[in-house]
């Protein structure tokens, strides 16, 4: 497990997913491999950004690191029918063709056990209600990093009150210039400020409606 979180924490993508195939030729148990070294791995890229000691370049080597041992374990993990700590819904609203903030969101949920679903770039109203209606998603996340698209956000969150499922998810939304006010202004739940801190914001939010 020591191995597989020092392969993911230094962005070695060709090791990790060797590292991982070999411990599954070895009946390894797959959610082991999650739980107890790819998790835990992307918890410390995490905390590292957050911190100052990655900067995003790196991070994003570890995103792609996690992605690939994913990619080997999915298939594995959903034999087992294991669950999830959740499901997401995540996207870049419409107008905005950004990714990297978004993707790299996505990938720090996957790698904190959700089951994520990346509708992509320039998502219109009813992509994201088409997705959260399909999904039924514990969260839903929208990104924008453009001033002039922010709006589509609150827009986004009306739809899902006009087709009634509004308060069936949590709606986390960040980007560059995206605020708590603002969000508190829209009726989004979680404001993440980074990618890095999104998941915890996401957690502290669940338990305290647990």
């Amino acid at each position: 497990m020591g191995k597989i979180s020092d392969a993911l924490t230094k962005g070695n993508v060709d090791e990790l997913k060797e590292v991982v195939q070999q411990a599954l030729d070895n009946d390894a148990v797959p959610a082991d491999l999650l739980n107890k070294g790819l998790l835990p791995g992307m918890e410390a890229v995490g905390q590292k950004w957050k911190n100052g000691e990655m900067f995003m370049p790196e991070v994003l080597r570890c995103a792609k690191a996690m992605s690939g041992a994913m990619d080997i374990l999915r298939p594995r993990l959903a034999k087992e029918d294991l669950g999830s700590a959740g499901k997401m819904v995540i996207g870049t609203v419409s107008g905005d063709l950004h990714d990297i903030g978004k993707d790299l969101a996505a990938m720090m949920f996957e790698g904190a056990g959700y089951e994520v679903v990346n509708i992509g770039i320039d998502q219109p109203n009813e992509k994201f209600v088409e997705a959260a209606k399909e999904h039924k998603p514990t969260l839903l996340g929208m990104s924008a990093l453009l001033t002039t698209t922010m709006p589509r956000m609150g827009e986004v969150i009306n739809s899902l009150k006009e087709a009634g499922i509004r308060d069936q998810m949590a709606v986390i939304i960040g980007g560059a210039p995206v605020t708590q006010e603002f969000a508190e202004e829209i009726g989004a739940d979680i404001y993440a400020p980074n990618a890095g801190s999104a998941v915890d914001l996401a957690r502290e939010y669940f338990e305290s409606k647990a």
